[in-house]
């Protein structure tokens, strides 16, 4: 009998050792393999406000549609730079950059813009400041599609929603189902 709880002993003793060596070696791991700064999840890290533009109503630094923002990451959070070294934060160094979206940019005033669609959208005025003159032409003789070409035109404006896009597709639409207004349709639109 005593032999047999000696056995039990030494196993259950083995298996102590094994699970504690296990362990050890998860919580090494989690503490010595830092995962890159980008990756960091919510909480862990605080971007910047993006420098937003005046005039266009849009961050500084957009290119291609996305802008880049600075976060900091969370005081004592260690993580990999993008040259590959750790590093432990105090929450005032920057750790990575961050990409958001921008919207339509194209260097017009967006004040100017929205103005011009609110007051002279209906002869068209907005379109050929932007720099769509078959739209503006389009919309001078239509005296701006009777008001409701005007009208979703500063709504798109207003929400600064890429015209050279939506507007075509919904001008398409009404003008390509009218025979009458079939040529317009065909000499407007590049398809």
């Amino acid at each position: 009998m005593a032999s047999y709880w000696r056995s039990l002993r030494s196993r259950s003793a083995t298996q102590a050792f094994i699970i504690f060596t296990i362990c050890l070696s998860v919580i090494q791991s989690l503490v010595n393999d830092a995962d890159n700064c980008d990756k960091l999840r919510l909480g862990q890290y605080l971007c910047k406000e993006p420098k937003i533009d005046d005039a266009t109503q849009e961050p500084e630094n957009c290119k291609d549609r996305l802008a880049l923002v600075e976060c900091l990451p969370a005081p004592n959070i260690t993580c990999r730079l993008s040259n590959g070294t750790a590093f432990k934060f105090s929450g005032e160094e920057v750790g990575f950059n961050k990409s958001i979206p921008c919207r339509n940019v194209s260097g017009y005033s967006y004040k100017v813009a929205v103005a011009l669609s609110l007051f002279l959208g209906w002869i068209g005025a907005d379109r050929f400041y932007l720099g769509y003159p078959a739209l503006g032409l389009l919309k001078f003789c239509t005296v701006g599609f009777c008001g409701i070409g005007s009208l979703v035109d500063f709504m798109l404006i207003s929400m600064q929603v890429d015209p050279s896009e939506t507007t075509q597709q919904i001008y398409r639409i009404v003008l390509c189902k009218s025979p009458s207004l079939l040529w317009i349709c065909h000499n407007s639109f590049q398809t």
